[in-house]
């Protein structure tokens, strides 16, 4: 009987935390716009997804921009290896290819560069 006292109390408290994070988005309207806050303070114009059905207090807004840091063309063309056999993620455009290595996109996410005289970010 008591593990099932303590995983019903364990569940109530996870769900209670759960509606307190979704009743936490601060939706303020503007006029005819209407914006979310985040907890940086920024707000997120979300008027065109209202008008489609969307519903702006159930939002969720993740960690903020400018959060992690991305890898740029210099940081990219190091040629030097971390690992023996790294996995990589490669693309290929108009026979131009390029291959990020996995160990340091896990750092970074996102890598800003060219490719085939197009701007492309990779995402990890």
């Amino acid at each position: 009987m008591k593990p099932y006292i303590i995983f019903i109390t364990a569940f109530l408290a996870v769900i209670s935390f759960s509606v307190a994070d979704l009743s936490a988005t601060n939706v303020i309207q503007k006029g005819e716009k209407v914006y979310i806050q985040d907890r940086t303070g920024v707000q997120w114009d979300v008027t065109q997804a209202k008008s489609i059905g969307f519903k702006p207090e159930i939002f969720q807004y993740g960690i903020g921009k400018n959060a992690f840091s991305t890898l740029e063309d210099t940081h990219l063309k190091d040629n030097i290896p971390s690992h023996r056999n790294p996995r990589v993620i490669g693309i290929e455009e108009e026979g131009e290819a390029q291959a990020y290595a996995v160990p340091k996109m896990k750092r970074h996410e996102v890598a800003n560069t060219h490719l085939g005289g197009k701007p492309v970010a990779v995402g990890y």
